[in-house]
């Protein structure tokens, strides 16, 4: 038996160059490689007990075989700080999980994935592009293998995921309200008629209007850095923001004052962490789905499936929410208006915990049979006005 192992990075097979920490652990797992081919294929064709390696020997090709096997797990994400604050937490949570597999720093790496929507900021929403704008990208690297999940804000994901991909895990929810943020400290209720608020949701849009019809809402684009900085620039006299973004980048001293749902209804799945994978991968499922948060998993699939059944998405001023209450039952509260505040129609309903699919599009379809069926149409095209 001809052993390979000492042939491998022989001159005729690998070219010489400078030694880095790169090529060595290379050639170490490619030597590790040969060892346990050429042992495997004398172990099948010696008669029994006729090849035996030294013990040592043994033990040395086996750690490395190990060491060469071990794959590491690519995580795709926006590259937003909001964004890869979700990742981190996604990778603390697998080492923790995980110990013995993924405690390791270089476990778990994090590839960044500019999509559409971080890369066209002189635009609303609405005229970008609707239904994965933020998500595109990340569903094409992990198809193509490139990534081996992708962790979304969920309130970007489609209700429609791309085939062969799935969604089996939400993280732990962070706090769903609006943060209302003002230089001058006032509610909205308390600003001057004509005060100028920045945002590019058409659902706060709406909401703010439905309040004071004098208000002048203006588009308002960039992370959330990048918004607090206008706002102090005195760009505009007033915007909202997650409340949860806030949280996860310790922000929360920029915070006027968090508004209630019935202030402010959220949007369907603020503040909720989603993880995407491969359909049939059972390895990230056995690792992705020791993450899932059962209550997160019940509220958001609720409220996708209201949003589902009013074909929505950021064209759309839309808001659901819904949550486990003490008693144990799930409660939902759902609303559609049209963008200039005019019309608003509600609808809430409490029911059990494993009927929350179904109570979210019941109460879709009953707010679309208000507007005549064609929910679309009830929101129109309306235009948010240029950031100033």
């Amino acid at each position: 038996i001809r052993d390979w192992s000492s042939d491998v990075c022989s001159s005729d097979l690998v070219p010489r160059v400078p030694s880095t920490a790169r090529l060595i652990h290379s050639f170490t797992m490619l030597r590790a490689t040969a060892v346990a081919v050429c042992v495997a294929a004398a172990e099948a064709f010696a008669p029994a007990g006729a090849f035996s390696m030294p013990a040592a020997r043994q033990g040395r090709a086996s750690a490395i075989s190990m060491m060469a096997a071990k794959e590491t797990i690519k995580l795709g994400t926006r590259g937003s700080p909001l964004a890869l604050a979700q990742a981190y937490e996604t990778k603390k949570r697998l080492a923790t999980a995980f110990p013995d597999e993924l405690a390791d720093d270089d476990a778990v790496e994090i590839k960044v994935i500019k999509t559409t929507g971080d890369m066209v900021l002189d635009k609303a929403l609405k005229d970008v592009g609707g239904k994965g704008l933020f998500t595109k990208e990340l569903d094409v690297s992990l198809l193509n293998g490139d990534v081996d999940c992708c962790v979304h804000s969920m309130k970007d994901v489609p209700t429609w995921l791309v085939p062969g991909t799935i969604l089996p895990c939400n993280l732990p929810r962070e706090d769903t309200r609006d943060a209302w943020i003002s230089p001058s400290g006032k509610l909205p209720q308390e600003l001057p008629d004509g005060a100028v608020i920045g945002t590019a949701s058409l659902r706060r849009q709406a909401q703010l209007y439905a309040i004071n019809p004098t208000f002048k809402c203006v588009n308002f684009r960039g992370n959330v850095q990048t918004r607090l900085r206008k706002l102090q620039e005195g760009i505009v006299d007033a915007t909202m923001l997650a409340k949860a973004g806030l949280n996860r980048m310790n922000l929360e001293e920029h915070i006027t004052a968090v508004l209630e749902w019935d202030t402010c209804l959220p949007a369907v799945a603020q503040g909720a962490i989603g993880i995407q994978i491969r359909e049939k991968d059972e390895k990230m499922s056995r690792y992705i789905g020791a993450l899932n948060h059962e209550p997160t998993k019940v509220a958001v699939d609720c409220e996708r499936a209201f949003l589902a059944a009013l074909d929505g998405n950021c064209r759309t001023p839309i808001a659901g929410q819904a949550k486990i209450l003490e008693d144990g039952q799930l409660f939902f509260a759902g609303l559609i208006a049209k963008p200039d505040g005019s019309e608003i129609f509600k609808t809430e309903r409490t029911g059990p915990v494993d009927s929350g699919v179904a109570m979210g599009t019941e109460a879709g379809e009953e707010l679309k049979a208000k507007v005549d069926g064609d929910a679309l149409a009830f929101f129109g095209d309306h235009e948010i006005l240029p950031e100033p």
